[in-house]
């Protein structure tokens, strides 16, 4: 069965690891949950990420959950253009999460960037999700 949202699958993830207190979760791989995955790491929201197989060969990701004294870094991650609501903002348009606190996160024709990055390189995109 194929997954209509897999950005979503692996925000959701990690979502339910954080609350169980989980070390680590692990997302089937992609290229674009990948690149993801570099901006939360570069932004410092995990610890890290390794991309292993499982035991029928496929790829999976094991990601490195984050926690600062005992509490999640990550305290709300939520996706903002779905499959089925595409949500587009020029870098003029793009606010601040939080103001200034979180970050989003854009698929833009620079690849996938931080709002930071993505008004430092002056491109816009579609808005994948909001960290904080």
């Amino acid at each position: 069965m194929t997954m209509t949202d897999p950005l979503g699958d692996m925000l959701t993830r990690i979502r339910n690891g954080q609350r169980a207190g989980s070390g680590a979760v692990v997302s089937p791989a992609s290229k674009f949950r990948v690149s993801v995955l570099n901006v939360l790491q570069r932004e410092g929201y995990i610890r890290g990420f390794e991309q292993t197989e499982d035991e029928r060969g496929k790829p999976q990701l094991r990601i490195e959950l984050k926690y600062h004294e005992g509490e999640p870094v990550i305290q709300s991650i939520r996706r903002v253009s779905t499959p089925g609501c595409r949500i587009y903002s020029g870098i003029a348009d793009l606010s601040e999460v939080c103001n200034g606190l979180g970050i989003s996160i854009l698929s833009t024709p620079r690849g996938v960037l931080s709002d930071q990055e993505a008004r430092a390189n002056n491109v816009g995109g579609e808005v994948l999700c909001n960290v904080i």
